[in-house]
């Protein structure tokens, strides 16, 4: 990232989507956006989102100061992620679009690109584009890709890449459909969180972590169900040879040198999640503009004892940012 920040308050977990790309990549599971009356559409489903609200960078910037943020980090949503096959000019697009708004926004907008999830290649050649974009500081990647996750396949090689390159890497779940999910909202309320944690063990338990000390990567969503879990790895670490097998370190101890965003909904949780990871691991953020964002990121950051120039701190070490 050749263009440095604004000062001040900066979300790490905001998503954008320029309308020209609302089709969303080939074989996307769920279907193209819609708009419909000025509200968003995923195929039939309402997303209780105004249409503007996800491509509307005015709109972006309004909310932004609305809520004190100062820097918006903008990624794509997790459904424009091209987990179902090729699909390059896709990703080429929105890195494209990207770089232009970000480039244009005075360090108030940061970009996280996309890549191809289908061809190493094509994924190293995006990277390096990407790690030479004024404004763009990393990408966005899913936690899991064809039954597998961080430690293996193709997530593997764009960390490999990602920490080659200086790049940030911010995991974002797909709210992947299981049978049992299929009510009530559980694909997300449950299966979100079950999916980072997933991720989380497999780049801490898979040696990822140990293989790649410079990685920089921030788990949303408060790492979901990681902080109450880490007890029980840290357990099974010290009990149990095929656990430890493949990393050095017991996650308890290894989770401080990630980042986690403070989207957990619940004070308590917030204040579990720093005292296991630490306060230098945690950064604000927002989910915007989605109906499960925390609304007031710096407000529920805040009241949960965590301070705003700390934050602020910690994800500008996510970004990479130095002055």
């Amino acid at each position: 990232m050749t263009a440095t920040p604004k000062a001040g308050p900066v979300d790490v977990h905001a998503h954008w989507l320029p309308a020209n790309l609302f089709g969303l990549p080939p074989g996307a599971p769920y279907g193209p956006l819609r708009d419909r009356d000025g509200q968003l559409y995923l195929g039939e489903v309402p997303l209780s989102i105004a249409t503007k609200a996800m491509s509307d960078v005015p709109a972006i910037r309004a909310d932004m100061a609305e809520a004190g943020i100062a820097v918006r980090v903008l990624s794509a949503p997790p459904f424009a992620f091209p987990v179902a096959g090729s699909a390059p000019d896709y990703v080429d697009a929105f890195n494209d679009a990207l770089g232009s708004v970000v480039a244009d926004s005075g360090g108030a907008l940061v970009g996280l690109g996309l890549v191809p999830l289908d061809d190493d290649a094509a994924a190293t050649t995006r990277l390096e584009r990407l790690a030479s974009a004024p404004g763009i500081a990393g990408v966005a990647i899913p936690p899991l890709l064809g039954g597998e996750s961080l430690d293996r396949g193709t997530l593997r090689h764009v960390l490999t890449d990602c920490a080659r390159l200086g790049l940030s890497v911010l995991v974002h779940p797909m709210q992947l459909p299981r049978p049992e999910w299929r009510d009530h909202y559980l694909a997300n309320l449950i299966g979100n969180p079950v999916e980072t944690a997933t991720a989380v063990a497999a780049l801490l338990l898979g040696g990822v972590h140990d293989a790649l000390p410079g990685l920089r990567i921030c788990f949303v969503h408060g790492g979901g169900c990681t902080p109450g879990l880490l007890g029980r790895w840290d357990h099974g670490w010290r009990t149990r040879p095929d656990v430890r097998r493949d990393s050095t370190r017991p996650p308890g101890e290894a989770v401080r040198d990630l980042w986690f965003d403070t989207v957990t909904h619940d004070p308590a949780l917030l204040d579990s999640l720093a005292e296991r990871v630490g306060k230098q691991a945690v950064v604000c953020g927002s989910d915007y503009p989605f109906d499960m964002a925390q609304r007031d990121p710096l407000g529920f950051a805040t009241a949960g004892g965590l301070d705003t120039a700390a934050l602020t701190a910690n994800a500008r070490a996510f970004l990479g940012v130095t002055s």
